[in-house]
Formats: structure tokens, sequence, C-alpha cells
């Protein structure tokens, strides 16, 4: 076994069986928890057993096997399942890619079961199915680590609420629809398309939707119920075991790692009364975003090895998949590496400052991320979709206090280096800027606060350095930086940040962790900033919003906070003088991270409790129950590689002007690439944002001849269009919804009817 952190010494005899059932307990409880949270969303029972089944099988069972057998066991199971797990994510990948690559995808469910078969059939591999020598974690980490796995599978219930199982009349997400178009593109073979705009080849971090579609072939549960309800949670699971081992890696003592997985996953940022919760201030699950959720664990895994390799430890055959594992990062979200490459290149410099001698193991990580970049750019991204403009303080816009003041009537389609209310602010109105800034990373104080007080290690105070904190503080730094850099419409920016929220977790839980000396300071102090949290009274935004009103509003609550702090303080320093000195920056460290924790619970327990939200089913933007019924009836009686013409574009369906064409449940649903439904998303429609005034998702249609042609079909129904459709196009079927406009009656004499539901008629177009 390679040398691991800080670990429990070994347990005197006990039964075995006992022994290992009380290392068993603790995780039932997430287990059971998440499975009623997915029962009571109308998950079948079956597809929660056999999706638990797949996950154990496919994924942490060979990726476990993998992962030891290139880098080694960290010498208990939690861990190396965790480390496996996320190892596993990448192992599918392989395998999937390789069926994509060559048609041969109902061959997956053999991929696993082939890893495991050479584990089993070669001598030298056959130790990895076990520890061969056990430094197992003391309980209390596994029931800590358990523990935010429960607030996890709770916060599944507010990602759930709202979202239903189709077909059921509702209003969807549209991003939902369109990762679902992209998991059924995920089953076909590459080269991919954008399933909307059939033809436009796809350029997108598309990995998490192959993760669900190769999830999806291999045990035959519906996309849609894998997407919605299954995939999720233990994405995110994995997530906090992977931080919960990198914590353990960064600061040598397993509490820490137990306390950043809670840091990261259930705390939020500070509040203390405010009017407003400050942007971003969430945790980094975001069910909206599968891409987001799915980089974590993989991000997790690359800079655990990183801090590993950067100390010294040496990684063996793990160096191979690092390149591979960059790889994957760039495919599931493309924010992620930057702010990697920033930390490794940050280490790298400061050893070779420190060392006077080239760092090649830096060297060796940042050629692992630029191959990741540099080739990911090239299969993943590139496109419009995923343009970003260098326009500092963009993210401004979606802060009420600037949007209601200096920012009120700007849109997000802004010119120039500078937004307009920036561009035109005096020396007041930067003076609130600069407020509003720092207010943000006040309240921010939970994440940001290890940049504020490094961590230090022993090692240091003999003139060597600790490249490992460098790598967690650049980390940190760039995706902040990425957040307040650059601009995108819809605030794509702020995934540098969310991307890094459980990187801050970690240096922040160290920086605690290397000032604590005894238990009864911290302990006082985080209960203190807890109660604080929970009980400071609350400040209301200003009725009538101004600079200076909601300056007052932001400032008072930061004001009473300081007085609550410095009157004790004085009063402590005057009685314990030095004793009170020394305690204080713990237990102010201790306050901010009880008050972030304490955030995250209240308004996760506040969200669970409030009233479920009401129906969508009265929305004009719903798509009712018929048809989705007819987009699944066309997903099952379709061939897989057909092309469908829909009239459905927009959303609300019946908008014809400024049309948000962001419909995307035919291809969603229908799970069949369509000529032209939507193109909210297209690289051209995103890349014009601003054009004449729109939003990128109300442009044009991008070929304007392609849909004038579409249209007319549906519309008078010439038997001439259809057949240009068919044989120009290779269109193989119409969806027909007469909620999205008239539909010909005189198609039918050119087209067979295959299935009428609801509003919905599809057509089989006649062979030529």
């Amino acid at each position: 076994m390679l040398n691991a952190p800080e670990v429990a010494s070994a347990p005197k005899a006990r039964r075995p069986i006992a022994g290992v059932l009380l290392r068993l307990l603790p995780w039932i409880f997430p287990a059971a928890v998440a499975f009623g949270v997915l029962h009571a969303f109308e998950t079948p029972d079956r597809q929660i057993a056999l999706y638990a089944a797949y996950f154990l099988l496919a994924v942490v069972v060979p990726g476990t096997l993998v992962f030891r057998g290139l880098y080694g066991s960290r010498g208990n199971w939690p861990e190396d399942l965790g480390l496996g797990a996320a190892t596993g994510l990448v192992v599918l990948l392989l395998g999937w890619a390789l069926g994509a690559a060559t048609g041969l995808q109902d061959w997956l469910p053999a991929w696993p079961a082939l890893i495991a078969v050479l584990f089993l059939a070669v001598p030298r591999l056959r130790r990895h199915w076990l520890i061969s020598e056990p430094a197992p974690l003391p309980v209390a980490w596994s029931w800590a680590v358990a523990a935010v796995l429960v607030m996890v599978a709770l916060w599944g219930i507010t990602a759930f609420e709202g979202t239903e199982l189709p077909p059921d009349t509702a209003v969807i997400y549209q991003d939902l629809y369109y990762h679902l178009a992209l998991v059924h593109e995920m089953t076909r073979t590459m080269p991919f398309e954008v399933p909307q705009v059939a033809g436009d080849a796809l350029r997108y971090h598309f990995l998490s939707d192959a993760d669900m579609a190769a999830a999806s072939m291999i045990t035959g549960i519906p996309a849609a119920n894998v997407l919605l309800r299954l995939w999720v949670l233990p994405i995110a699971a994995v997530a906090v075991v992977v931080f919960a081992a990198l914590g353990r890696s960064a600061a040598g003592r397993w509490w820490v790692g137990a306390l950043a997985a809670a840091l990261g996953f259930v705390g939020y940022a500070l509040t203390l009364g405010g009017p407003i919760t400050p942007m971003l201030g969430g945790v980094p699950l975001t069910f909206l975003s599968p891409s987001q959720v799915y980089a974590l664990p993989l991000i997790g895994l690359f800079t655990l090895l990183a801090t590993e390799a950067l100390r010294g430890r040496p990684l063996r055959g793990a160096w191979a998949l690092l390149p591979l594992l960059a790889l994957a990062c760039a495919g599931a979200k493309s924010s992620v590496l930057p702010p990697l490459a920033a930390g490794v290149g940050l280490a790298g410099v400061v050893l070779l400052w420190r060392r006077r001698r080239i760092p090649w193991t830096a060297v060796g990580l940042l050629g692992a991320i630029v191959f990741g970049i540099v080739l990911g750019f090239r299969l993943f991204a590139g496109g419009g979709a995923g343009t970003l403009l260098i326009q500092p303080l963009q993210a401004l816009h979606w802060m009420a206090p600037y949007a209601q003041t200096l920012g009120a009537g700007e849109g997000t389609a802004e010119k120039g280096f500078l937004v307009p209310g920036l561009a035109g602010a005096d020396a007041a109105g930067w003076a609130f800027v600069v407020g509003l800034l720092a207010w943000w990373a006040l309240m921010q104080a939970p994440r940001l606060v290890g940049l504020l007080v490094w961590p230090h290690r022993r090692e240091e105070t003999a003139g060597t350095v600790d490249p490992v904190r460098w790598l967690f503080g650049g980390i940190v730094v760039a995706g902040a930086g990425g957040l307040w850099a650059f601009a995108h419409p819809s605030l794509s920016q702020g995934y540098f940040y969310t991307g890094v929220l459980p990187m801050a977790a970690v240096l922040t839980a160290w920086t605690f962790a290397d000032r604590i000396r005894t238990w009864l300071v911290p302990v006082l102090g985080g209960v203190a900033g807890a109660a604080w949290q929970v009980l400071a009274p609350e400040v209301k935004a200003p009725a009538e919003p101004s600079v200076a009103d909601w300056a007052w509003a932001l400032a008072v609550p930061v004001l009473t906070t300081a007085a609550v702090v410095v009157v004790p303080a004085v009063i402590g320093v005057a009685i314990w003088r030095k004793r009170a000195l020394r305690a204080l920056p713990v237990l102010l460290l201790a306050a901010i991270v009880g008050g972030g924790l304490a955030n995250g619970v209240v308004q996760t327990a506040k969200r669970i409790t409030d009233a479920p939200p009401k129906s969508s089913a009265a929305s004009p933007s719903a798509v009712t129950e018929q048809e989705m019924r007819a987009a699944l009836w066309l997903e099952e009686n379709a061939g897989e590689e057909d092309l469908v013409a829909t009239n459905v574009h927009c959303t609300p369906i019946k908008a014809r002007e400024n049309c948000n064409a962001r419909a995307f449940w035919v291809a969603g649903l229908g799970g069949r690439r369509t000529l032209v439904e939507s193109w909210g998303y297209a690289d051209q429609s995103v890349a014009a944002n601003g054009r004449n005034g729109l939003y990128y998702a109300n442009q044009p249609a991008p070929y304007p001849e392609v849909f004038a042609l579409n249209e007319r079909v549906f519309r008078t129904g010439a038997a001439a269009d259809v057949a240009e459709l068919r044989d120009r196009f290779g269109v193989r079927w119409l969806f027909a919804d007469s909620r999205a406009g008239a539909v010909s009656p005189a198609l039918a004499q050119v087209a067979d009817v295959r299935h009428t539901q609801g509003t919905v008629t599809i057509y089989e177009l006649r062979p030529a």
C-alpha cells in the first residue's frame, strides 16, 4: 500500500462479522434516504434496484479494480470505492466511446464484465479485489460522511420537486429536454449531430449525457427516468466521497476530509440576515446542469492525484490515467480544467522559485491538463454555444442591487469592454460597485477565507514549501476570477466558480484544522456562528431601490455582525489577554464554518418544508400529457437513425412573434433527430446574441430556406415540398401538432397517418 495520510490504528480483536456490520451501518442511512426520495417521486422500485445494481457492477467494481491496479489502495474501503467509482466513470466512457465509434453499442454491457474477468484471470491483478494492508478510517469518519450523503439525498427532494416524470401535463425546464435529446444522440454512432438541428456537428461537453446513455443502454431503463431521477444522486454521492478523500490527503487528518465534504456539498454562503442571498451562494450540485454535477468527481480525482504527486508520492500507473481523466473533465464541463491548470501552474512556479530546478512533476501534470484542454476543444467545444467574452464584472447583472440601480434596463447582450451601467458610472457608482463586490466576497467567506488565512505545514518552517496549498489557492482564485472576468448571456461563466467550490471547501477546512489546538474554542465558535446565521435579525430589500438604499440594506447586517463580534472580543481580550488573542482567529474561522453549514442545512430544510410548487399544467409553456405520449410513441416506433420534421419550435408552443426557440421536447421525448425543431442553443444563435436587440434564444432560425420549407409542408401539405423533405434531407416522419400552428388536411393525402394523440398527428412519408 502506498503512503497515505493519517488513519485510525488497527482495531483490536473483534468478531469479524460484528466489525463489518459496524462499519457498514453508517452507509445504510443515506442509501435508505435516497431510496425513499426516489420512491416518493414516483420512480419505480424495480428501476431503483436495477440502477443500483448497475452502478455497483458496471461503475464501482470495475473502476475500483482499475484504480487499485494503477495507483494502489488507500487502505480503506470507503475511499477506495469512492475513488474507484470516479475512475469507473472514465472506464465506462472508454467502453461507450469504443462502441459509438464502431457501431457496437450492443456489446457495451460486456465491457464492465470484461474488466472484472481480466482482474480474475490475471494472477498479478487478483490481489486488487481485496486490501492487502488495511488501514481503516475511524468509524466516526464514516458517520460524518454518511451524514453529508443524507443531506445530499435530501437535496434530491429540492431537485426533483416540480419536475414530473413523463407523460404528464407539465413544464419541464428546457435544458432537461435538451439533455434528454443528447442522451438519445449518444446511443448512436459517431459523428454526432445536434439532434434539434440535424446536420449540424455537435460541439458541446456531452459526456454526462454519454454516461446516462450508457446507463440506459445497459439497464434498459428509459432515458427520461435515468436523467430525471436515477442518475444524479449516485454521481453526487461519488463526488462527496472523492472530496472527503481529497481533504484528508491535503490536510493529513481524517476529520478534515469529512468537514471539507460537508462545507463543499452542504454548506452555503453566509447571509447574516441580509436582504438577498449572494450570487452563487448555494452548493455546486445543479440538477438542471448534469454536466456540472458529472464534472465534480472527475476533477476531484484528478486533484487528489495531483496532490499526491506534488508531494512526491509515486503515482505509478496512474500517470497513464491522467490524460484520459483530463479529457473526460473537458468533455464533462469545459470550465473545470482552466482553474486546475492555473493551480498546477502556480504550484509549479512556486516550486521552481523555491527549489531552483524544473518541477517535472508539475510539468507532467500540466501536460496532461493541456492535453485535455486542447483535444477537448477539438472534440467537445468551439461552437457559439460555448462562447465567452472578456467583459469584466458582467456577472453583476445577476445581482439585484446592481440590476435595479446602475444596471437598470441593461440587457445581457451589451457590447463593449464594460457594460453600460459601469461604463457610465461616476465615482459614487464605482464606490457602490466596489462595496458590492466586497459584500459578495464577505458573504462567500466559508469558501474564500482559506485564501486570506493561509494554511501552514511544519515542513515550511524548515525552509521547504508545500506546493499543494498553492495548487488549491490557484484553483480557487482562477475559478472566482473566471466568474468576474468573463461574460455570457446566461451567466455560464458562473460555472468557473461553482466548479471550484468543493476545492475552496477543502482549503477552508484545512486552514481551520491547522489552527486548532483544543476542541473547546472551535466548538464554541462554530455554535455561535451557526446561531447567529440562523437568528440574526432580518433586513428587508428596499421598497424603492436606489444606490443609497441598497448600500444601507447590505451594510446593516454586516455592521450588526461586526458589533456582535467586536464587543465580546474586546471583553475577552480585557479579561484573558494573550489567551484571548490567540483564540480569536480560531473562533472567527469556526464561526464562519458553522455559519456556512447552518445556512446550508436551514435553506435545504426550508425548501423541503415549503409548500410544494403549484402545478405547472395550466402554464402556456406546459407540454400536455397527450403530446408527451405522442413523442414517446415516436421513440418506440421510429428507426434509430430516422429523421423527423416538426412544426413545434417555440415555448410557449403557440408563440410566433418573438419565438423563444427552446422547445426541445420533440427531440428529447421522441428520441430522434429533427430537421429543425428548436435552435435556441445552436451555435449560430448564441453567437448572434444581441443582434437586432434580440436575446440568443429569440434569434431567427439559422437556415431560413430549410425552415421555410419545413413550415410550408405543415401549412400547405404540398406534395412537391413533402417530396423535397424526403429526397433532399432524408426526412422519414412528420410530427404535426395543431397547438403549434395550422396543419393542412392535405398531408394525409401525401403521407400515411401512423398515430394520433390529442393535438398531435404523426405521419410516415411514403417511399419515392
